[in-house]
């Protein structure tokens, strides 16, 4: 099979455990566009948190697409086209709100470059370091999010966080998509909104078809798109429900398991 397109999820997978883009991965995935193969950077990160390693992989050269927020939108990052946008309204928002002080969790929104949020825990921190975004903290939530936001983001202890996934989807599976991207990050986002359907969208786009696709993942929210692909790849450090799920499992993102993979399946050798 020549595959034509890889798929790669941030934390855990393309990202070292130090948030950083290891060398030989690197190069291998130069050498990947280098014979025409497209890379997709797909992540629960806002768009603005995953420009940095589109730039240092040279999507906007190659050219290569950014799909943000777990499928919620999808730009190419060499002509900032919009390829796809979907976000939750801001009545959603305050429901979720709502929700979120009856099950005692954290929860955010976003605008534009800024999370919105009026909680604060070692969680928010995190995100904010991670996608290096500012927190805009507000007196009251329902008063400020008067926006539509692409998603929110609910945060607490992993094993309470887990309990509260169940309750969320019980009550509003049916209306919204719910997944846990990191233990403690629950994310929601528009009705069948995933990986897998957005990127079903920009295959669409590009004239391509799933079977010349890999998907590389290693979380909850990797599970559609690695079941959805011609070649699913887990990493040797991702969770066993995408481990089982997978074609293949290759090496934690800390052994250049990405470059394995690129060697194998794509410059066979």
């Amino acid at each position: 099979m020549s595959y034509k397109m890889i798929v790669l999820d941030l934390d855990g997978t393309l990202m070292s455990s130090k948030n950083e883009i290891l060398p030989k991965t690197k190069e291998a995935l130069f050498k990947a566009q280098e014979q025409g193969v497209m890379i997709v950077l797909a992540s629960g990160r806002p768009t603005y948190g995953m420009v940095k390693a589109a730039k240092e992989l040279r999507l906007d050269e190659y050219p290569g697409y950014i799909l943000s927020y777990n499928g919620g939108r999808i730009i190419s990052v060499q002509t900032n086209e919009m390829i796809y946008d979907d976000s939750l309204t801001p009545e959603i928002c305050h429901e979720l709100y709502d929700l979120s002080r009856e099950m005692n969790v954290n929860i955010m929104a976003y605008e534009d470059e800024a999370i919105i949020t009026a909680d604060d825990d070692q969680y928010i921190q995190k995100e904010a370091h991670i996608n290096g975004m500012p927190i805009n903290r507000v007196e009251n939530f329902k008063d400020s999010v008067t926006f539509n936001s692409v998603k929110c983001l609910c945060t607490a202890e992993p094993e309470y966080l887990a309990q509260v996934e169940i309750k969320m989807k019980e009550r509003l599976g049916n209306r919204l998509s719910i997944t846990r991207s990191l233990p403690f990050f629950l994310e929601f986002m528009p009705q069948n909104i995933n990986k897998a359907y957005s990127l079903q969208k920009l295959l669409e786009h590009v004239g391509l078809d799933k079977s010349q696709l890999i998907a590389c993942g290693d979380g909850y929210n990797d599970l559609p798109m690695i079941e959805f692909a011609g070649l699913g790849v887990a990493m040797g450090n991702a969770v066993d429900e995408v481990k089982a799920a997978a074609n293949y499992v290759t090496a934690t993102n800390d052994e250049d398991g990405i470059a394995q993979v690129i060697k194998k399946f794509i410059l066979n050798n």
